[in-house]
């Protein structure tokens, strides 16, 4: 079967595309660029749509009503927003967005990846509104700094490299969070864990527990950040550190910091490691960083054993065992010469709770362990399952199906939880499967 786009279709696309440009040009030259810059009000798009219909009014190709009025939406768009990225930002049920130079750009829909008719006039258009992105925000990107990493002004996550350390042209990755993030009971709804397992993860929070979540990319961990963080009460002084700003932790008392990359001259830089330690002389409760990858997990266990218990922090790794092995790594990285059952000492009694999401055939999201850290024995870091989630196979559409199950372990850090005058419910922990995910 020929799926190749005919000829005149061709044509008509590219005369379409040649005539926007051109109407877009003449429109530049009548507005001024910096009320355009410091106006996204309804009333003044309305004025731009009638000023864009009076220009096509005076050029000679015709189209139907249809065409016009996507004429008009996509001008609009070039001139104050982001132009072909605009229409996938305003879609809801598009979760990450990824561009492979500007003829491939590829969506994912709940959890199944799928490419988009969209595409950029050229490579030079794609790098103008990666400049516009980044440029809201205070970042920069050309040869001399090919790589950046920043967040959009709905609380999505960007990240870019251009040429020449991208061959095909500039490589987009957009993580969606948006302003209206999944709560916990879209997770319940989704299946993501159970109604038993966040009653302990609840307590967990409320009884001032050190919780690390373990995952790999894509898995939900900041999802699942964010949930944690809703279990904290409003009087805790909590400072977040993020490379950027994705968090949305709705307590009153939030210092929010942020890392800051090099200048053009290598200079300027501040990284995690920096921010955890001044956020020590800042007298938090609870510290949360967004994603511990390198010497600031060292920082990150001693504000946990000197006095921040609550704290939470993400990890990437496969399993709870990996995620405790690769904070070691980490550990490594401060250049710091411990020794290994020092380490581990301190992971051990730093981290209370590990709590893995996963990301299963299909695109299913799941938290599929949570796993208490105890004490050490031999130089090995002793842990247990209290919940997990077991795969069994797949159903007919190709996703995951398994089932949750309460492993039967009573945890050891229960006896903190009453102490702080959490009551779970009698017999959350016996051996059972608590729910079948099909």
């Amino acid at each position: 079967m020929n799926t190749k786009p005919m000829p005149e279709t061709i044509n008509k696309t590219k005369e379409f595309e040649v005539l926007k440009m051109r109407i877009h040009q003449k429109l530049v030259d009548k507005l001024d660029m910096s009320r355009i810059s410091n106006s996204q009000s309804d009333t003044f798009r309305k004025e731009l749509r009638v000023i864009i219909e009076r220009i096509y009014d005076n050029e000679d190709m015709m189209l139907n009503r249809s065409e016009r009025e996507r004429l008009v939406d996509e001008v609009i768009d070039e001139t104050l927003g982001l132009g072909p990225l605009e229409t996938l930002l305003k879609d809801p049920t598009v979760n990450d967005i990824l561009i492979n130079g500007p003829d491939h750009v590829y969506v994912e829909r709940q959890g199944m990846m799928e490419r988009t008719p969209i595409a950029f006039r050229d490579g030079d258009h794609l790098l103008q509104i990666i400049d516009r992105i980044v440029s809201r925000v205070g970042r920069r990107v050309d040869e001399t700094c090919p790589m950046v990493d920043a967040r959009m002004s709905d609380g999505s996550r960007f990240n870019a490299i251009i040429p020449p350390l991208a061959l095909d042209g500039a490589a987009v990755s957009i993580r969606r969070f948006g302003s209206n993030p999944l709560k916990l009971e879209d997770l319940l709804r989704f299946k993501a864990f159970t109604p038993e397992m966040v009653m302990f993860m609840e307590g967990a929070m409320k009884a001032r527990l050190n919780v690390l979540i373990s995952g790999g990319t894509g898995s939900g961990k900041t999802t699942l950040l964010n949930t944690l963080t809703s279990f904290i009460g409003n009087h805790d002084r909590i400072v977040t550190i993020e490379d950027a700003a994705e968090l949305q932790v709705q307590q009153e008392h939030v210092v929010r910091l942020e890392t800051r990359a090099a200048n053009i001259e290598g200079r300027g830089a501040v990284s995690a490691t920096d921010l955890v330690k001044n956020a020590l002389r800042m007298r938090p409760e609870r510290i949360i960083i967004g994603e511990c990858r390198g010497p600031e997990a060292l920082d990150m266990l001693q504000a946990m054993n000197t006095g921040h218990d609550g704290s939470l922090t993400t990890a990437h790794a496969n399993t709870p065992r990996d995620c405790l092995a690769r904070l070691e790594t980490m550990i490594m990285m401060s250049g710091f010469e411990l020794p290994i059952k020092a380490m581990r000492q301190q992971i051990s009694s730093a981290v209370d709770l590990v709590i893995q999401a996963s990301r299963l055939q299909g695109g299913k999201r799941r938290v599929t362990y949570v796993t208490e850290v105890l004490n050490m024995e031999n130089d090995m870091i002793l842990t247990q399952d209290i919940f997990k989630y077991v795969q069994e196979g797949v159903n007919p559409q190709g996703k995951a199906k398994g089932k949750f199950v309460a492993t039967g372990i009573r945890p050891k850090c229960i006896e903190r939880m009453e102490a702080s005058g959490i009551r779970l419910p009698n017999g959350i922990f016996r051996e059972r499967v608590m729910l079948v995910d099909e």
